[in-house]
């Protein structure tokens, strides 16, 4: 499999899955012009995307999936509650393309398993995901308040994982954000550290992982610099250096990663 997270941010989330036979985008927080654009920038057409996967209704991860649905006119895979929650962002999607998903059951898209598991995050039914093909498996979780035994269940034994590192716990208390906000997202529902990313990680490195992503970083409560010294540290006390750790950015897409 080839991974590449077009866009991580707060204000538009989308990665691209890539195997020998399929295309898929997670999520779908960009405009199509951008998701178009992005694709072209790594070598991908556009129009080549079988399918879109959504993991939660939040804005920055459903923004743009209207317009890069119908522009694709390809299958849009969601849970009924997301849907139900996000309904405006699927108004105009053909009703034949709609996909419903539940936790825990596995779908298939050409030669990518699908599973998808429960999430803590202040949204309906927020999901990550498991993908599986050719006896790959990738994890991905980027938007929980902390990390469950069912989500550290589903990601173990991954050869790559697409992980959150939200914030700093001393940028978000000393930061601008009304304490209110600073509650929620330091809430069991709300996201991850880099210390608790980083403790995820610590308990989900083997021998087989090969690849990790830095995702969703807050512009004004983290910076990439904090995000990949507490992966690193891991990284160093497991003596696994050789694992590739990819930051993803807002700006631009990450380096596009494959995994054998």
């Amino acid at each position: 499999m080839r991974i590449c997270v077009l866009s991580s941010c707060s204000s538009g989330n989308c990665t691209l899955i890539e195997s020998g036979e399929s295309r898929i985008l997670l999520d779908a927080g960009l405009p199509w012009s951008r998701t178009s654009a992005r694709l072209q920038s790594i070598g991908v057409d556009p129009l080549s995307i079988d399918a879109v996967v959504i993991s939660h209704e939040h804005s920055d991860h459903v923004a743009g999936v209207g317009p890069v649905a119908r522009k694709l006119r390809c299958p849009v895979y969601v849970n009924a509650k997301t849907l139900a929650c996000a309904a405006t962002r699927f108004q105009k999607i053909d009703g034949n393309q709609i996909k419903l998903i539940e936790s825990g059951k596995p779908f298939d898209i050409e030669d990518l398993q699908i599973t998808p598991f429960p999430v803590p995050h202040d949204a309906a039914n927020p999901f990550g995901f498991v993908i599986k093909a050719n006896g790959t498996k990738v994890g991905i979780a980027t938007d929980l308040g902390y990390a469950t035994k069912v989500v550290k269940h589903a990601l173990a034994g991954c050869d790559a994982l697409v992980l959150e590192t939200n914030h700093d716990r001393r940028m978000l208390l000393d930061g601008p954000y009304p304490w209110s906000l600073k509650q929620r997202i330091a809430s069991r529902h709300g996201h991850l550290s880099n210390e608790q990313s980083a403790d995820l990680l610590s308990e989900l490195i083997h021998d087989d992982l090969a690849a990790v992503f830095l995702c969703h970083l807050s512009e004004e409560n983290n910076t990439k610099e904090l995000a990949l010294e507490a992966a690193i540290e891991v990284l160093d006390e497991a003596e696994r250096r050789d694992i590739t750790l990819e930051m993803t950015y807002r700006e631009c897409p990450s380096a596009v990663v494959a995994i054998d």
